[in-house]
């Protein structure tokens, strides 16, 4: 049986060539999740798509679904166009790659496009991208299931104390780090700041920067993240 949606609010995260002149674009929609759909005809020279079809545009999208795979059968904007530059630029499709490695097909999660639209819209906006970054990886490992534990010592079931010392165990939580080193330790202080999305302080971002790339890595299964990398060849070119 097929299905056609009509005028649904979505993102485009990735196109790629198929055929002579169409692509396969993957959508994050609203209320239908992460798809596929085919855009015919849209690689064409005279493609009224082809000024549409692109990342950090917010849409809507009309689409057949037959199969896995569907049929584009329309796209506009929707809102003012988002212009991304700069750091800001692969900041968008830094966050794309994550939702096309950690989203299921067809799974719709309302609130997960709510978070990424407010995120491409701050970062369009000219917001810090770190701390944006930090904030959408926060959130979405939460609305997956994945969501930190930064409020209490998960082998005591105590609170976390300020000024303590602790382990942060990916699927466990913060345990009393003793006397153990390592670069997944930090202080009570630094995971509650981290816990109310507070990275005013240049101590607590970088924490965050380095507790988030540890437990999305664990939950990417040793996939890599090319823009990561791209983002880290950008800075080592620039540092030389």
């Amino acid at each position: 049986m097929s299905r056609r949606i009509e005028n649904e609010p979505a993102w485009l995260l990735h196109h790629r060539p198929y055929r002579d002149t169409s692509r396969i674009l993957e959508i994050l929609s609203r209320d239908h999740g992460r798809l596929s759909l085919v855009a015919r005809g849209s690689r064409a020279p005279r493609s009224r798509l082809s000024g549409v079809l692109r990342p950090f545009l917010p849409l809507t999208v009309s689409w057949v679904l037959r199969t896995e795979l569907g049929t584009l059968t329309g796209a506009d904007l929707r809102a003012r166009p988002i212009a991304l530059t700069g750091d800001a630029l692969m900041s968008g499709y830094y966050v794309n790659e994550l939702l096309l490695y950690l989203l299921h097909r067809h799974d719709p999660q309302p609130e997960i496009f709510a978070a990424y639209s407010h995120t491409i819209e701050r970062l369009g906006a000219g917001h810090e991208v770190s701390p944006v970054l930090r904030a959408f990886e926060v959130e979405l490992l939460r609305l997956l299931g994945y969501g930190l534990i930064l409020d209490h010592d998960t082998e005591r079931h105590a609170p976390l104390e300020r000024d303590a010392r602790y382990e942060y165990r990916i699927e466990q939580g913060p345990v009393e780090a003793g006397n153990r080193q390592g670069s997944m330790l930090f202080s009570g202080a630094t995971l509650g700041a981290i816990r109310d999305g507070d990275f005013s302080s240049a101590e607590v971002l970088e924490a965050a920067t380095r507790l988030l790339r540890q437990v999305i890595a664990h939950y990417l299964g040793g996939r890599e993240l090319k823009t990561r990398r791209v983002l880290v060849d950008m800075r080592r070119n620039t540092d030389d």
